[in-house]
């Protein structure tokens, strides 16, 4: 290769390795997994040694990698948090163990091995015993500051009683157990909100929510592997482990020290054929020198320790046949791809379909029927097809002809601008409504227990129910419900007990159940909230709606459109006759409403002297006003802090009332 040739073939690596780094460190959604990167990582790394004056400043291989995200602030790592190289094979191994054997000459060494766990690196420092900081690997030198975050961790400890330890740092990886990430996505889809493609990424995600609530809600794990402490009696990585243990941080009890290069081989194999039935995801196995002298003397390059390596397994990948591709029909009416595959096991369990994503992914790919498909499962809840074998496939295959129509009701689909998904339009799709109402009866909804899927699908059969409101006339149908097979008087009594339980349930999961396209539990709470009654938010503008703190105007419009339909509104009314809560317990009660606060908007801007604007916010909501965002014509009030900015100036402008805090007080003490 010429030099010409050279610079042109590393400014192309240089441009996909920086792209593959913004994806996975700060977008947290990588496109290529870890083998190809590291290949290109070891290609222009090769590149660069036999042509040195082609090596820049800006190269890849200068820096640990990722850059961190600009919304959250930014921590110093006292000591540099390095990334480790790879290995994909036990010849690679061996090398790493001669390139130690070579430094270290005659003195005599042992490594300690550790799962190498799929999660996100993160540094906790302690001042004084107490968690002060945590903050991601960044790009090595300065990471995000998630303190907020770690702190809802509560495998974390916020303080430390052991008075062997004062200032220290500790080390570790935040995850998702297997079975809590599968719950989660359960959530999403029954929420109809985006599933998350692996558990990593969603952890990754989650520590970089703005709201330390959702981040709660949501069961992150951490296992630590390193603490620092300054202590010199601290001799070997071992000893580290065993003074985390003893402060009590979570650590994973699969490690074990080996004396040789041979027992670490052995540990590798063992942990490889062990990986499937661990209740977390791991991708190797991490080996590191035990003495901290060692390492030490050892030290680091560019970009990664000496002393240390991962020995990385091979992807649980396998290729099997995709029969046919089905569509699957959302409540929403998303119209969703699906492979049929020749069942094969695949890690721990057997593959008979994987997610297709959507119609641009099969068009991306050339997917197509009677293809042999490479399929992966990683920490997906489905797995999805990765590529085509061309090689094998049929001569007169064809390209795949994505549906025209709704593969339940026929109706023709519709692909709104802007938007990757087709749609079902038809409002009363059997796949639609039997989806509907499964939302509408779900724990997290009005709870209904005893309508499950299969009932559902019974009741819809024989026209018992259409929409949410026959549900409440079932108990007119009781004779009938005991005649069906395998229902009797006890089951029939527990489901018409618990329909009735359903009335006492509040208006935000009243909300939440009526299934509106992008309300989630959240902002059906947000809603409940700010507008207190199903009436007041019927009648509220998209104007109104987004000026809700945190909803935008994709929600705006989905709301606002959904109580322009003439049928959700009989239907509102009909469950209105059943006897569901339609508004809020706070707007019921006139004793806590002030007229100088009923039905007003207020927006609040600057530093208030005697009120945090929370605490601000809760009283206005509780003597029956509501609180926005942003300043309209439609803003009663808008009460100002100091430093008050723009909002100040909008009200101003459009002649809107500002409260001082001292004219606030007064309104609310009447």
């Amino acid at each position: 290769m010429t030099s010409t040739e050279a610079a042109k073939k590393i400014e192309v690596l240089k441009k996909k390795i920086s792209d593959a780094d913004y994806k996975y460190y700060t977008l947290a959604s990588p496109d290529i997994d870890d083998y190809k990167y590291d290949l290109m990582m070891k290609e222009l790394e090769k590149l660069e040694k036999e042509f040195p004056e082609l090596r820049t400043d800006d190269s890849p291989t200068n820096r640990v990698s990722g850059e961190p995200t600009k919304s959250f602030g930014t921590i110093q790592h006292q000591i540099p948090m390095l990334s480790l190289s790879n290995t994909y094979n036990f010849d690679e191994l061996v090398e790493f163990d001669n390139r130690i054997k070579n430094i270290l000459e005659d003195r005599k060494y042992e490594y300690v091995c550790e799962l190498k766990f799929d999660g996100i690196a993160i540094s906790l420092i302690y001042k004084n015993r107490k968690l002060v900081t945590g903050a991601t690997r960044g790009d090595g030198v300065k990471g995000d500051d998630v303190t907020q975050n770690i702190k809802t961790i509560r495998s974390i400890p916020l303080s430390v009683n052991d008075r062997s330890v004062t200032d220290f740092e500790v080390r570790g990886e935040v995850f998702f157990r297997k079975d809590d990430f599968i719950k989660i996505n359960e959530e999403q889809e029954f929420k109809g909100e985006k599933i998350f493609a692996n558990a990593r990424n969603t952890a990754a995600g989650t520590l970089k929510l703005k709201n330390s609530a959702i981040v709660a809600s949501r069961p992150l794990n951490l296992f630590s592997y390193f603490i620092h402490t300054g202590d010199k009696n601290l001799k070997s990585h071992l000893e580290s482990i065993k003074l985390l243990e003893k402060l009590k941080f979570p650590v994973n009890t699969n490690y074990r020290k080996a004396a040789d290069i041979e027992e670490v081989r052995k540990f590798c194999d063992e942990v490889e054929k062990m990986r499937d039935e661990l209740p977390y995801e791991i991708d190797g196995v991490v080996v590191k020198v035990n003495s901290f002298e060692q390492q030490d003397i050892l030290g680091s390059v560019s970009k990664s320790p000496r002393w240390a390596v991962a020995y990385k397994f091979k992807a649980k990948e396998t290729e099997t046949k995709l029969n046919r591709i089905y569509t699957q029909v959302g409540r929403t009416g998303t119209i969703t791809p699906v492979a049929d595959l020749q069942p094969v096991f695949l890690a721990g369990s057997t593959i008979s379909r994987a997610t297709l994503h959507n119609f641009d992914e099969i068009k991306r790919k050339d997917i197509r029927e009677g293809d042999y498909v490479m399929i992966e499962k990683g920490g997906d809840v489905i797995p999805k097809v990765l590529s085509v074998n061309l090689k094998r496939r049929s001569n007169n295959s064809r390209p795949y002809k994505m549906p025209d129509k709704c593969p339940v009701c026929n109706t023709k689909l519709i692909n709104p601008e802007g938007e990757v998904y087709y749609y079902c339009p038809n409002y009363d799709c059997p796949a639609q409504v039997q989806g509907r109402i499964e939302h509408f009866v779900h724990r997290n909804a009005m709870e209904i227990e005893g309508l499950g899927e299969s009932i559902i699908e019974i009741f819809l059969e024989k026209g018992f129910i259409k929409n949410y409101a026959d549900i409440y006339r079932l108990k007119e149908r009781r004779d009938e419900l005991i005649s069906i097979e395998r229902f009797g008087d006890k089951s029939i009594e527990n489901l018409l007990k618990a329909i009735e339980d359903s009335k006492s349930k509040p208006f935000d999961k009243v909300l939440f159940a009526l299934g509106i396209r992008h309300v989630g539990e959240r902002t059906a709470k947000l809603l409940s909230k700010n507008f207190g009654s199903i009436d007041k938010l019927s009648n509220a503008t998209e104007e109104e709606i987004v000026g809700v703190h945190e909803i935008g105007p994709k929600i705006a419009e989905s709301v606002s459109g959904f109580f322009k339909d003439r049928k959700n509104i009989e239907l509102i009314n009909d469950l209105k006759k059943a006897g569901l809560q339609f508004e809020s317990e706070k707007s019921k009660d006139p004793g806590r409403i002030n007229e100088n606060f009923n039905n007003k908007t207020f927006v609040l801007t600057g530093t208030l002297e005697n009120y945090k604007r929370d605490d601000a916010q809760k009283i206005i909501e509780d003597l029956g006003g509501r609180v926005s965002s942003s300043v309209s014509k439609k803003t009663d009030y808008v009460l100002a802090g100091a430093e008050a900015g723009s909002k100040l100036e909008k009200a101003n402008s459009l002649g809107v009332k500002v409260l001082t805090e001292k004219e606030f007080v007064e309104m609310f003490k009447e």
